[in-house]
């Protein structure tokens, strides 16, 4: 069974708690009762959901998809998935907020489609503007440490950088800047897009990252609901090994068993 987040070691985001350190996307999987699965094997703090293509495939399947979100009993994380300017994002959000009843909003603002990277130049705006009429932005961001704090002035209380560009999974792809961002920042921190493993999630939680929001890797498995519980668990683990106190590397070999004290023949 997987284990989840301590209660003693929440998550906490916007002076709010939630049970796990794992946030999962929503969409790409093979039916909604694979899905449901997976957020039971999982149990992850936030389900994101993107209202621009849930409503854009008519109005019984967007239905059916708010009442699966319903029976799941999972606060949703809504995104501005697809916005390309900021009065996009900003008119998308508001409608989520209706449609949602939440302030909670993960802030997508593409710039380019081929990598999906954010727009840079615009983002630190987008979310301000956000801020200041209520929300709790998450922003999708990539690695860039003067972004990142950027994002921080203008009153985010935590910044999602990427670890390589959406749906690609191949883990983390600049991992001396995903280090210095940890190091630099002290805002709580979520891994977003690019993970493929629950090898990739265990690393960036090690390094201290506070959460990892994935989709992909999950709903293309082969397995997705397996899946679920294996990221689930390296969350956790890489979280415990974070808080626990990795040994210093060493460079040369050391012996686990001391010579001191044993018999002279033992040291012949």
């Amino acid at each position: 069974m997987t284990t989840h987040t301590s209660h003693a070691d929440p998550l906490t985001l916007y002076g709010e708690t939630f049970h796990s350190r794992l946030l999962l996307g929503t969409s790409r999987y093979p039916s909604p009762s694979v899905l449901l699965q997976a957020i039971e094997r999982s149990q992850p703090a936030m389900l994101t959901a993107s209202l621009r293509r849930q409503t854009g495939s008519g109005g019984e399947a967007s239905q059916s998809f708010w009442n699966l979100l319903r029976q799941a009993k999972v606060p949703v994380l809504p995104n501005t998935a697809g916005c390309h300017s900021v009065q996009e994002a900003i008119t998308t959000a508001e409608m989520a907020r209706e449609v949602f009843e939440t302030d909670w909003i993960k802030l997508e603002l593409i710039g380019d489609d081929y990598t999906l990277q954010p727009d840079t130049l615009n983002l630190p705006d987008a979310a301000s503007r956000l801020i200041k009429s209520g929300f709790k932005v998450l922003p999708y961001t990539t690695d860039d440490l003067v972004l990142c704090q950027r994002l921080v002035d203008v009153g985010c209380q935590a910044v999602m950088p990427w670890a390589a560009p959406i749906g690609t999974g191949k883990g983390p792809i600049n991992p001396h800047a995903l280090r210095t961002l940890r190091e630099r920042l002290d805002v709580p921190m979520v891994v977003d897009a690019g993970l493929g493993l629950p090898s990739h999630a265990c690393r960036v939680m090690e390094w201290g990252y506070d959460a990892v929001l994935l989709n992909t890797a999950v709903a293309l498995a082969q397995d997705p609901v397996r899946m679920a519980g294996a990221f689930a668990d390296a969350v956790n683990a890489g979280r415990a090994a974070f808080c626990a106190g990795a040994m210093q590397a060493q460079d040369s070999a050391q012996p686990s068993t001391p010579v001191l004290g044993t018999p002279f023949w033992h040291q012949a």
